[in-house]
């Protein structure tokens, strides 16, 4: 199958954990699906809306760690809704990837040459992720229905039942606010350095990144927008 590689990097990369706000901020170690069409609309320098997607991704760091960060707490003025002009600091602990390389895999040519030049900043998590388009190149890729090398992907659980860190997470947001999950769903979260894992009727497509054979799944994407999530 020919599609288009879109290797990315960072120094850094932080993708937080669905519904924790306060306190310790761990980091996914593969980022979500919605990350990935959140760098998509970055490039675009717009919404997209997507009707039949197809698109594999692979992720791989270096290593993680945890670092202290200063955070501003904003309160409400009391009874009502709107921001008070009291600010208090605080430290939280927050972890992060190191070395991030993310290979994002695309068949649409109208969403590649966004990433050709992207129109905003390009972050692989938090506003100081700062992510770079390394390289764009057209690739075949060959079918592989058993695959034996799955890692550093988020695989749908429900139907495939793969060994990895289970979490629901949104595959997109609405372009309406406040915005709004579209498409949660329960995903195995494996990391790039687990071990091999092999599974049976997932289909795939192995690639040679860095002399490792990856077996890449492809996510099949399609959203139905309401009329009030097009403005």
């Amino acid at each position: 199958m020919k599609v288009y590689r879109i290797k990315i990097s960072s120094w850094t990369a932080s993708f937080r954990y669905p519904n924790l706000i306060s306190g310790y901020q761990p980091t996914l170690e593969v980022p979500p699906i919605s990350t990935v069409l959140g760098l998509l609309n970055a490039a675009a320098g717009k919404y997209l809306e997507h009707s039949q997607l197809k698109i594999g991704c692979y992720f791989e760091f270096e290593a993680k760690a945890t670092d202290l960060e200063t955070i501003y707490q904003i309160g409400l003025v009391k009874d009502k809704k709107y921001p008070s002009n009291v600010v208090k600091s605080n430290v939280i602990k927050r972890e992060f990837l190191y070395n991030c390389k993310l290979y994002i895999y695309l068949q649409d040519k109208y969403l590649v040459e966004f990433l050709k030049k992207p129109y905003y900043s390009l972050v692989l998590g938090r506003s100081g992720d700062l992510a770079t388009v390394d390289s764009i190149e057209e690739i075949d890729l060959i079918n592989n229905p058993m695959p034996r090398n799955i890692k550093g992907q988020i695989i749908p659980f429900l139907g495939n039942y793969l060994p990895g860190e289970i979490q629901a997470l949104p595959q997109y947001f609405t372009n309406s606010i406040p915005r709004n999950n579209i498409g949660t769903m329960p995903y195995s979260v494996i990391s790039c350095h687990s071990i091999n894992t092999e599974a049976a009727d997932i289909e795939t497509y192995t690639d040679d990144i860095d002399e490792k054979e990856i077996d890449i799944y492809f996510h099949h994407l399609n959203f139905n927008f309401a009329p009030t999530e097009l403005l």
